[in-house]
Parts: structure tokens; sequence; C-alpha cells
């Protein structure tokens, strides 16, 4: 296995908003090869309990988007004054921008788990998530090597409901993300800064470091 170009991968998915294509459509061969891709991903007791709700058709976008717009709007507006410069600024406004588009994005893929957490708590939260996200995430990287841009977006889930009537997703079926795909301008995405790990690496116990 070649590191260096997985590593590459790992490093570069980045989450993509400002720079979707929007004037390109997305052929529907692509998409299920990431899916197929995606389903690969390990899920709890090999259950592989999840489904992929992919909408191209425009109305249907659209409608969406308008739910999305309610779910985040406000939230957007209260970060972007909280943050008037510096990278979290440039975190929300391209946040807001997508929230403006998203109606125009090609691609809006809804994954999904068939039932719910069995217990509110973690104990019954982190297994059940846990058997979705890594293949969301498999779908996203997939999605990276072949020159698209996604990003994991959830603001739909305020109106889930009102989204699953406009997608005929039946009781019992759990929404976890709203997924934006379209072709990436350009391919030069870099890795983001962040903390060196030797400061958020614990070793044996909580804050205890070599």
């Amino acid at each position: 296995m070649d590191t260096a170009v997985t590593d590459h991968l790992l490093s570069t998915t980045r989450a993509v908003r400002r720079r979707l294509d929007l004037g390109r459509p997305v052929e529907r061969e692509v998409i299920l090869d990431c899916v197929r891709l995606a389903v690969q991903a390990p899920t709890g007791s090999n259950r592989q309990n999840w489904r992929w709700v992919v909408v191209t058709d425009p109305d249907t976008r659209a409608r969406l988007a308008e739910l999305y717009r309610s779910g985040g709007s406000s939230y957007l507006r209260r970060q972007l004054e909280a943050h008037p410069s510096g990278q979290n600024a440039r975190v929300f406004s391209s946040a807001q921008y997508l929230l403006e588009v998203l109606h125009r994005v090609p691609v809006l893929v809804i994954p999904c788990v068939e039932g719910g957490p069995s217990a509110p708590t973690n104990r019954g939260a982190a297994p059940f998530y846990g058997s979705i996200l890594p293949a969301v995430w498999s779908f996203m990287l997939a999605l990276r090597s072949r020159g698209l841009g996604s990003a994991w977006t959830t603001f739909h889930l305020a109106h889930e409901r009102e989204a699953a009537e406009i997608l005929g997703i039946p009781e019992g079926i759990t929404q976890v993300a709203l997924i934006p795909v379209a072709y990436a301008k350009g391919d030069d995405f870099k890795p983001a800064r962040r903390r060196p790990v030797e400061e958020i690496t614990y070793w044996d116990r909580w804050n205890a470091t070599p």
C-alpha cells in the first residue's frame, strides 16, 4: 500500500463549500461507486443497516435547501456576529455561502440508519452512530479521490420529519446528515492547521504525556 497516497487523501479531504462546481453534473455511476466503497466500512454486529438517499431532482433539492436554511440561518448569523474575523469567521462565512447556494448543488446525499439509538445515553448512541459514521467518512474520502468535494452538514435535521415527508422516508429510519456533493474546483487542498498531536494525546490516563 502506498502510504504517501493514502496519507495525502486523509490529510487533504476538507469540508468543501465555496469550491463546489455548481454547474457541472455528477454522474450517477460515480455516486454508486463511492457508496460501494462506503459500505465496506464496519457496522455494529455487522447489521449493515445503512441506507442512502441520493437527491438530484431540482425541485426536491430546493425543498430540502429551504429546510436547511430554516434550520441554520439564525445559528450562522449568531456565529458570524460572534466571530467577525479570524479562522472561525472564514469557516462560518463558508457555511453561510453553502446555506445560500445549497439548492444549486447537483447532488444531495442523505445517509440514514434503520432504527434509532437503543437508549437515551451514550451507551446506546455510540454504537448506533458508530455503525454509520465510518461509512459516511469512507463515502467522502471516495468522493475526494475522484475529484469531488463534500461537507458534513446537519442543519436540515432541525426539520427531520419534514425532510422525511419530502423524501418518503418511513418511520423507524434515522437521518444522520445531509452531504452536498459536486466536483471540486481545483485540487490544491492542503492539510489544515491542527494542534500538535503531542498536546492532545495522553498515555494510560487523562493528561498524562511521556
